[in-house]
């Protein structure tokens, strides 16, 4: 990543790999800002700033996650359920379901944090090392 275009495209676009530090880092800023805007806001401006804050989140999470899943040669479509389990556990997990979407969001870390990317072209694209 050496430019504007390059963050652009990270956070904006879910076509192409992504390689695991970019991953990292960008994964980072977006729960930092969802950190500081749920510490920030109150619950007036939740009701008149969140319905647009938190789908351009999870748009741009969804972004980053499918390129890393590309990366790993899984379908992007695998973003869903990873944010769905994300959304059921934040910020603090209750329940047995939550327990679930926990173990989900556990194996997503593993998968996607942790396990190198496929080596090599693949169906998404080239290797992005």
């Amino acid at each position: 990543m050496n430019g504007r275009t390059d963050l652009v495209e990270l956070f904006l676009s879910s076509t192409g790999r992504v390689a695991r530090m970019p991953f990292l880092i960008a994964s980072a800023v977006l729960v930092g800002m969802a950190s500081l805007y749920e510490s920030v806001a109150g619950n007036g401006l939740h009701l008149l700033t969140g319905w647009i804050f938190y789908p351009a989140l999870f748009f741009t999470a969804a972004c980053v996650l499918s390129k890393r899943l590309h990366d790993r040669g899984r379908s992007g479509w695998w973003a869903a359920p990873i944010l769905a389990g994300v959304l059921a556990i934040w910020p603090i997990p209750v329940g047995f379901f939550d327990f679930l979407f926990g173990v989900l969001v556990i194996w997503a870390v593993i998968e996607l944090a942790v396990m190198p990317g496929e080596e090599g072209p693949n169906r998404f694209g080239r290797n992005p090392l």
